[in-house]
């Protein structure tokens, strides 16, 4: 039975939501009148500020005061979340969040929707698999909700760019809703591939469904490359052209330790810029986030982590240094600017670096079929095990293992419990066919990527065409990119300002924190190590990362290339991080590490160290005999492949003092670790880990 709501009922809320100045549009009112009257479901496929936000809440409030329940929104933003509860309120709307970062206001939270005290519930799709949460207070949910509103859909898409397993679980509760229960979803990247795919997973593709799926172009966006070069010629085309960006920003890198180096150089130039990434602890985040819609920052540099969500309608531009995989996920990282404005600067810096970047993380994707099975079976069907107490017992790291369980719980061949997690008996089916198809389809959009870069055309249009845009016309141009309008950046750099930040970005030296605790069940694999580490390195030194602007491209191609006597350069940078390192008590000896790839490399870096140094020399630490290659990735297997690994060295002075520990590559610190044990065990007092390379 439909509701006599009409558009001035619907132009009202939206005045209280956004200002008496908004004005409701017809596509706006087309799907609010479809949930709300018809009770329908919809599929809204629009770009960033379109105004997808103001269609669930006022068909929220519409719905509650017409004696419907809450409405459920899922969400994977705690940014958005936190803007979305502040809008909501503003406009009389009783909002409340179930997340991570206020675990101390479920219970009361869970009472209001019992007691019907809630408008809006905005949940993360994790929530909707926490056995209490699923078995308490879901069921009521679903029996009693106004609307339920999927968010970022693309997220339940294995095709979309931004994949979480916790968003397939929606389909459960959907599937248990009662069939005059409006269900939207809405998302703002999407090809037809993953429009097709969200409204078969979500059961929203029937022909009763409404499906919105608007143009993408965005009239204030200006689209340009500039090939500046090599990251240090980047960086410092970056560094100069920057200030005279348009209001403030963001720029965007490819890893972790890109954001940190980019905001350290910037800083160092006086510019007013911090790094945001999946690492930055989330009050800091949240504050970030507040420096750039308030202007106190030029530009955040941030990896992906901060996207979807994160509105600032006056965004003055976007700066990517080195290129994303997909051009999906560029999209949708450019559409933070220019929401507001008549003109937002956008700028990609692609480097040839940038498929090492793709091809690693390509590396760490679903894994092979022996792997998840091994998972299945070491899990029983009324014993629950936690994922800490599952990890030793499958070689699969912590994040990779979580993902895996997940998948497998939407597939219904496992299920998350109080205490953990069991197996449930079903037949389980390793679907080889759409991994191999999913794997292609990412190098294809890697090419794609590539194309953008070297197209000649217009470039809103290439990336309208990747969308499926179908607003698209046949030649249509946007009149407003580099390529439209040939105005273009100089992509000259200075040649005493690229040196200059050349000289900044290969200042060697990372610090490499020691393990503090052993892994969990290691008594599972025979190896009597628990608790807290007490006998293995001090803090120890790498060069730098593999993943560093500066020094990540000198090491890749030196650990990637044949064995040889250790480079004049590397040598150099080895010794100005020892004589930057503030230790407690200068080393007084050396030893190297056995190594299968480069013994030739690490030999001559110990014995330039030694000479140059004057340590004394305790040559190599050698491979036991029958030892097994460490090639595990989780860190119990690891640590119980690396247990015996080395034959006992010759006993160390009881006077000798510390002894710095060289190798090749830091990645796990387990290698370094378990070598540390053997060489305290030989009589060393203390021992300095130094490698050439770090991963992290």
């Amino acid at each position: 039975m439909g509701l006599m709501v009409t558009r001035d009922d619907a132009q009202a809320i939206l005045e209280q939501l956004a200002g008496p100045g908004a004005l409701l549009r017809d596509d706006q009112w087309t799907a609010i009148e479809a949930l709300v009257v018809q009770r329908r479901r919809a599929l809204v496929v629009q770009r960033t500020g379109w105004g997808k936000s103001a269609v669930y809440f006022i068909a929220a409030k519409l719905l509650r005061g017409t004696g419907h329940g809450a409405t459920v929104i899922v969400s994977p933003l705690l940014a958005l979340m936190r803007n979305q509860v502040a809008a909501a309120e503003r406009a009389g709307v009783h909002a409340a969040t179930i997340n991570s970062s206020n675990v101390a206001e479920w219970d009361d939270i869970h009472q209001r929707v019992r007691d019907a005290d809630l408008d809006v519930l905005l949940v993360s799709p994790e929530r909707l698999n926490n056995p209490d949460f699923r078995d308490a207070v879901l069921p009521a949910l679903a029996r009693d909700a106004g609307l339920v509103v999927v968010d970022e859909a693309h997220c339940v898409s294995d095709w979309g760019h931004d994949f979480r397993p916790d968003y397939r679980r929606i389909r459960s509760l959907i599937a248990e809703l009662g069939t005059d229960v409006p269900v939207l979803a809405t998302t703002a990247t999407a090809n037809d591939r993953v429009v097709e795919d969200v409204a078969a997973q979500l059961g929203v593709g029937g022909r009763d469904t409404l499906v919105l799926r608007g143009g993408l172009d965005r009239e204030s966006l200006r689209l340009s490359v500039v090939q500046a070069g090599n990251p240090a010629q980047r960086a410092a085309w970056l560094a100069d052209h920057i200030g005279s960006l348009p209001g403030s920003g963001i720029v965007y890198t490819l890893t972790v330790a890109q954001a940190h180096d980019v905001a350290a150089l910037l800083r160092e130039r006086g510019l007013p810029v911090a790094a945001y990434t999946g690492a930055t602890e989330a009050a800091e985040r949240e504050q970030l986030e507040a420096d750039l819609l308030a202007d106190r920052v030029k530009a955040l540099i941030a990896t992906s982590a901060l996207g979807m969500g994160f509105d600032k309608p006056d965004l003055g531009f976007v700066v990517h240094l080195g290129a994303p995989s997909s051009p999906i996920a560029y999209y949708q990282q450019v559409g933070r600017a220019g929401r507001a404005t008549e003109r937002a600067e956008v700028i990609l810096l692609p480097g040839r670096e940038d498929a090492d970047v793709w091809r690693y993380f390509a590396s760490v994707a679903f894994p092979a079929e022996s792997l998840v099975r091994k998972v299945i079976r070491e899990l029983d069907t009324d014993r629950p095990l936690s994922t800490a107490a599952l990890e030793p017992l499958v070689d699969l790291n912590r994040s990779r293992l979580e993902m895996v369980l997940k998948v497998l719980d939407v597939d219904g061949a496992v299920r998350r419990v109080k205490g953990g997690w069991v197996g449930t008996g079903a037949p389980w089916e390793y679907d080889e066919a759409r991994y191999r198809t999913l794997d292609e389809a990412r190098r294809r959009e890697q090419q794609a990527m590539l194309d953008y870069q070297a197209t000649q055309g217009c470039r809103m249009a290439f990336l309208r065409a990747q969308l499926d845009d179908p607003d698209l016309g046949a030649d249509e141009r946007c009149g407003r990119c580099d390529n439209c309008t040939g105005e273009r950046y100089s992509a000259d750099v200075d040649a005493a300002a690229a040196e200059d930040t050349r000289r900044t970005l290969m200042r060697p030296g990372v610090e490499l924190s020691p393990r503090k605790q052993w892994p969990t069940g290691l008594a599972k694999l025979g190896i009597d190590l628990s608790g807290r580490i007490t006998d293995g390195p001090q803090p120890g030194r790498v060069i730098g990362r593999l993943t560093d602007l500066g020094w990540g491209a000198r090491l890749r191609a030196l650990l990637d290339g044949p064995d040889g006597e250790v480079p004049d350069d590397v040598v150099t940078a080895a010794v100005k991080v020892l004589a930057a390192w503030d230790w407690a008590v200068r080393p007084t000896a050396v030893m190297s590490l056995d190594s299968a790839t480069h013994p030739v490399l690490i030999t001559s870096l110990r014995s330039r160290l030694a000479e140059l140094g004057r340590l004394t020399d305790l040559g190599t630490m050698r491979y036991a005999p029958g030892r097994r290659p460490a090639t595990a990735a989780n860190s119990a297997y690891r640590v119980a492949a690396l247990s015996g690994a080395w034959s006992p060295p010759e006993p160390v002075p009881a006077d000798a003092g510390p002894v710095l520990l060289v190798d090749d590559l830091a990645d796990t610190g387990w290698t370094l670790t378990m070598a540390a044990r053997v060489l305290r065990a030989a009589g060393a007092a203390e021992v300095l880990p130094f490698a050439l390379a770090g991963t992290s």
